[in-house]
C-alpha cells in the first residue's frame, strides 16, 4: 500500500468518524468514541437487514419499536443518525440497549484495526472535520463519509470486505484544500 493509503472495511472508518465528528461538535472523547462505535452498529444493522444478512428488527408484528426504552436518557443526532445517549458518573455515552458504551474498548478496537496507521488516519479527519464550522458539519458529515470511505464490491459480496482508505483524499475534502 501507499504510505497514505489503509486497507480497511468500513466499520472501523465510520466508528472513527463518527468520534472525530463528535469531537467537532464539541462532545468530550469518552462521549465521541462510544457516539462513533453506535454510530457504526446502527449502520450495520441497517445494512444487514437490506442485505438478507439479519432479521427485522423485534417489534410486534414486524413494526419497528418506538425510540424508547433502550436505556436512554437523551437522544443525539450524529450523521444523520439518532444515537440514545446516557449520563453516567463518566460523562455522556451512547448506550447499546441498556447499557453505555465503555470508550475504552471502542479505543481497543480502533487500534486493533487501524494499527500503526490509527493516528495519521484520525488526523487526516480531524483536519477535514476542522475545516467546517460544527452546524454545517453536522449536515455534511455522512457525505462526506460517503465520499472517501473504502470502496467495496455492492451488497453480499462487500459485507466485511476491506477497501483502500486513501488519506490524502480525505484531506483534499476540507474547505479551502
Amino acid at each position: 500500500m501507499a504510505e497514505n493509503t489503509v486497507m480497511i472495511n468500513r466499520a472501523p472508518v465510520l466508528t472513527l468518524w463518527g468520534a472525530v465528528v463528535a469531537e467537532r461538535m464539541g462532545y468530550e472523547t469518552g462521549a465521541a468514541l462510544t457516539m462513533g462505535k453506535v454510530l457504526a452498529g446502527l449502520n450495520a444493522q441497517s445494512k444487514g437487514r437490506m442485505l438478507g444478512i439479519y432479521g427485522p428488527p423485534k417489534g410486534r408484528g414486524g413494526i419497528t419499536p418506538k425510540k424508547v426504552g433502550l436505556g436512554e436518557d437523551f437522544w443525539v443526532d450524529l450523521c444523520g443518525r439518532g444515537l440514545p445517549m446516557q449520563n453516567t458518573e463518566e460523562g455522556a455515552r451512547a448506550c447499546v440497549k441498556d447499557q453505555p458504551v465503555d470508550p475504552a474498548k471502542v479505543r481497543k478496537y480502533l487500534q486493533g484495526k487501524f494499527g500503526d496507521d490509527l493516528e495519521a488516519v484520525r488526523q487526516a479527519m480531524a483536519e477535514l472535520a476542522g475545516s467546517f464550522e460544527p452546524e454545517e458539519l453536522e449536515e455534511l458529515a455522512y457525505g462526506l463519509y460517503e465520499q472517501f470511505r473504502p470502496k467495496i464490491a455492492r451488497g453480499r459480496r462487500g459485507w466485511g470486505q476491506k477497501g483502500v482508505l486513501d488519506l490524502d483524499f480525505i484531506r483534499s475534502l476540507a474547505q479551502d484544500a
